[in-house]
């Protein structure tokens, strides 16, 4: 067993060993009442409520040991944060009554240990709030070895920053970099914030199909799968749109869904192949709507993730409140490169994609080559939360033709620090249009694009029934979180963000 161990892994192995020769059992039952956090401890003990403090119970893992000789320090985590204990060996007996000698004063105990105290809160002459311990448990043994970290006054120091071993390893992560469990709770805060938003206005939160017969929603590369009793392909959703749209059809007014969705493309800072979107539909609506509702959706989710409208991203301060800049996607062009691409053909791109020394391919029609200028040219100087307007027909066949501009749809994208974070229409309810626009798909499918939509026919039988006029979008819920909590990686803000294959001696 021994030989694929490391020298630290085999000696905590035969501390095991030797804790069961001894009849202690390293992972007992899982019980084990708390009565107080480290938080609760650090932040309520005074001269004044030291009463309440006299019996207290805890559990953490061992971050840090000092031996005194006759008297121990170690520093213990749980999910508030860390607070230290004081041993002394006279005074404190083991949960099943056998000296503390032999666990303690063996050196049997580990960094990455979890135990489970009781005794009384006091403070020591340097200040610091701790707990003298009068009883000991042993709760699990801690078989692999961590990296160390070292705290002062409540900062931690030499924090673990390899990023193979933060996002392969993000169990170990979360314990050793405190910094890194906050980030993930203040983006739950923010979910919880946005979904409060919605409920309160009505909003019905739903969940559709993951596993799809057509890849719709999105112009995207899907995963491909096959389900085997049906014997028939079926994709991993690349968006949920179509679905919601169809609730609308069936009569529900205000729809929303947190969507994991998945598309089969490349990697960087941000984009991951596994993500998160919010998709949220509401007849009667439009992109008018749409846009006042998203500032004040942002505005207030962002207080109530931070305390602020204002999030700090590479030392840039970036303001969520309300209201928000707009300008027309031909305009950003014009203003950003000189050209007025606004009345051009798919060959006049073509050379101002060469002017501007784009990358372009021959399967790229015109929307994809108008999506390729600006996001290669423009979309990076808008920092501040922007609403870029009014696209052209080609690059959105789910969308509304614009109500006053000719050739233009009723959509808007919010770029936020130079990212797309939300994508928005009035959506197409034209059954006949529709067709048409799926129709112009398949023939970019023809020329090459593996992005380009499919014909959902079932979809365009649910828009023959009749939907309401009806105001659209989509967030990307990870981007948003990026903002949020200050990253500028989306594996920062995933759990377990993809990776290669971990190769293993």
């Amino acid at each position: 067993m021994h030989a694929t161990l490391s020298e630290q892994e085999i000696i905590r192995r035969d501390k095991l060993m030797e804790l069961l020769a001894m009849g202690i059992n390293p992972y007992p039952a899982p019980l084990f009442e708390i009565t107080h956090t480290a938080r609760q401890m650090k932040e309520g003990y005074t001269e004044e409520t030291k009463e309440n403090y006299k019996s207290v119970s805890f559990a953490g893992r061992i971050m840090s040991v000092r031996d005194m000789g006759k008297a121990n320090f170690a520093v213990l985590q749980d999910h508030t944060g860390r607070i230290q204990i004081y041993l002394k060996r006279d005074e404190i007996c083991l949960g099943d009554e056998k000296s503390m000698y032999d666990i303690v004063w063996k050196k049997l105990l580990d960094i990455g240990d979890i135990i489970g105290i009781k005794g009384y809160v006091f403070i020591t002459k340097t200040g610091e709030t701790s707990i003298h311990v009068e009883h000991f448990t042993l709760l699990t043994k801690s078989l692999h070895p961590m990296p160390v970290t070292k705290e002062k006054d409540g900062e931690v120091f030499d924090a673990v920053t390899d990023l193979e071993f933060k996002y392969r390893q993000r169990y170990a992560d979360l314990i050793v970099n405190p910094s890194v469990r906050d980030t993930f709770i203040k983006i739950t805060r923010m979910k919880n914030a946005i979904r409060s938003f919605l409920n309160e206005r009505g909003a019905l939160e739903v969940d559709t199909p993951v596993l799809q017969s057509i890849p719709g929603g999105a112009t995207a590369k899907p995963f491909i799968t096959h389900h085997n009793a049906l014997d028939m392909p079926l994709y991993l959703r690349i968006a949920n749109e179509l679905y919601l749209k169809r609730l609308i059809v069936g009569g529900f007014e205000w729809v929303y869904e947190f969507s994991r969705n998945f598309r089969n493309e490349g990697m960087d800072r941000t984009h991951n192949p596994e993500f998160t979107i919010l998709e949220f539909y509401v007849a009667y609506k439009d992109y008018y709507w749409m846009m006042e509702t998203t500032e004040q959706m942002l505005e207030q989710t962002a207080i109530a993730t931070n305390g602020t409208s204002v999030t700090t991203v590479d030392g840039v301060g970036i303001d969520f409140k309300a209201p928000y800049k707009r300008i027309s996607i031909y305009d950003a062009i014009n203003e950003h490169t000189g050209f007025d691409i606004s009345a051009m053909d798919e060959t006049g791109l073509r050379e101002v994609c060469r002017s501007l020394k784009i990358d372009i391919d021959p399967t790229m029609g015109k929307g994809k080559l108008i999506d390729e200028i600006f996001g290669g040219k423009c979309e990076k100087h808008y920092v501040q939360p922007t609403f870029i307007i009014d696209y052209p027909v080609e690059m959105s066949p789910l969308t509304k033709k614009h109500r006053s501009k000719e050739g233009l749809v009723e959509r808007f994208e919010l770029i936020v620090n130079g990212k797309e974070i939300a994508n928005a229409y009035s959506e197409l309810n034209d059954p006949i249009e529709q067709r048409e626009r799926f129709e112009d798909q398949v023939k970019l499918q023809e020329r090459g694009d593996e992005e380009a939509m499919f014909i959902d026919y079932d979809f365009l039988r649910a828009l023959e029934y009749g939907m309401p006029p009806t105001a659209g979008i989509g967030f990307g819920i990870e981007r948003l979180a990026m903002l949020l909590t200050g990253q500028v990686s989306i594996q920062d803000v995933l759990f377990f963000p993809q990776m290669r294959a971990e190769v293993r001696g």
